[in-house]
């Protein structure tokens, strides 16, 4: 499994206002459909306002190519762009796909 956490970024509530509008279009609900598709779901950041992590986790990297080669990523690219939204980026693997590290979490 990826995991991948995207904290998007913007002024006036932007950042916000594009998760609801990923929501109402049904984009959010299309993700979650696709083929390899385990996780999408935002969060709101208790002390920053301006800011919106959305939390997206994959059955592999070709889910997430597959993903990245549909017609939701140009509506996507276009409500950040809309928004006026900055992102930070970063990727995850599960442990299972970590060698070495299995000896170290408690189940």
């Amino acid at each position: 499994m990826i995991t991948v956490n995207i904290r998007y970024t913007g002024k006036d509530g932007k950042a916000r206002e594009f998760a609801r509008e990923m929501m109402e279009k049904g984009v959010v609900e299309a993700i979650r459909a696709e083929e390899g598709n385990l996780r999408y779901e935002y969060y709101l950041p208790v002390d920053d306002p301006e800011t919106v992590l959305l939390i997206d986790a994959w059955e592999s990297q070709e889910a997430i190519d597959v993903h990245h080669g549909s017609p939701m990523m140009k509506t996507i690219a276009e409500l950040r762009e809309k928004y006026d939204l900055h992102m930070t980026v970063e990727r995850f693997v599960s442990a299972d796909e970590a060698p070495g590290d299995e000896k170290f979490i408690r189940k």
